[in-house]
This record gives C-alpha cells, sequence and structure tokens, in this order.
C-alpha cells in the first residue's frame, strides 16, 4: 500500500450529520444524492464519510460522522441536510480496495506513515468512496483513505 501527499481542492459539499451506528450510511448516501439531483445541482464527483471518532474508542451509539456529496452550483441547507465549503488542504492518502468494514488497517497505516514522517494530522479521516457498491462486487470496493495534515520540520 502506497501513501501519498497530495493537495484537495476547495469544495463546495451537502452533507447529513450523524450521531449513531453506521447502519444509517447507505440510507444517507441514498439521501443526499438524491437531495443533489432534486436541486439539479451537478455533481462534482466525490462521495466521501468523514468520522469524527471510532468504533475503536466510543460505543457504537456514540460514533458522530457526516455523509456527504461534492457539488458545483448553489445550493442552501434544508432539512437535516447541510451545506458548507471545503477549504483547499493538504492530505495523506491511500487507497483500500475490499469491503468497507476492512479499511481499519488502512486508516492505522496512514496515521503511521503519518507518525513516522513528520506529520501533524489536523482533522478527522475521510473515506472517500470511488465506486458504487452496487455495481462493482465487494471485493472490488476502492475507498481514498485521507488524513488533512501539516508537514513539521
Amino acid at each position: 500500500m502506497e501513501v501519498i501527499e497530495k493537495r484537495i481542492e476547495e469544495a463546495k459539499v451537502a452533507y447529513i450529520p450523524h450521531s449513531g451506528t453506521y447502519d444509517k450510511i447507505p440510507e444517507y448516501i441514498q439521501e443526499v444524492g438524491q437531495w443533489i439531483m432534486e436541486k439539479k445541482v451537478e455533481m462534482a464527483g466525490r462521495v466521501y464519510g468523514t468520522y469524527y471518532n471510532s468504533p475503536e474508542d466510543v460505543a457504537e451509539e456514540d460514533l458522530r460522522y457526516e455523509i456527504g456529496f461534492s457539488f458545483k452550483g448553489d445550493a442552501v441547507a434544508e432539512g437535516k441536510i447541510g451545506i458548507k465549503e471545503i477549504p483547499e488542504h493538504t492530505v495523506l492518502s491511500a487507497i483500500h480496495k475490499g469491503p468497507y468494514t476492512k479499511v481499519g488497517p488502512v486508516i492505522h497505516a496512514v496515521v503511521d506513515y503519518a507518525v513516522e514522517n513528520g506529520y501533524d494530522i489536523v482533522g478527522p479521516v475521510t473515506e472517500v468512496y470511488l465506486n458504487d457498491p452496487q455495481e462493482v462486487p465487494e471485493s472490488e470496493l476502492l475507498t481514498e483513505v485521507q488524513f488533512p495534515v501539516i508537514k513539521m520540520k
């Protein structure tokens, strides 16, 4: 597995924040995607989950995350859908191939790489979902793991 440093461009996102188990993720992906189509804004290619804590550290009901899509155009927050701009930033990134439930070792490997190579992790992990589980077998799912970082001297 290769870990790389790269820049992420500024992006507008529509998202649903949630506290609780991960079982809502597929529903929220569908809900945000549907909302974007209804608003007739252009999807910008990024379907993601940002995870603010870990099942290794908290009980399932205390998990905090958001599920979102990047888009181009104008939209206003509505109901449980939020809108925000994510500023341009630097991340350490690695690709996981396989089931979403097996991404943990890749997350740990990126954290280890950051520590060993003088990076300070400055935000939560984001998983970018690069293909669709309805179109490829679970073994072919691609997830990009990203941690926002600052390179220390």
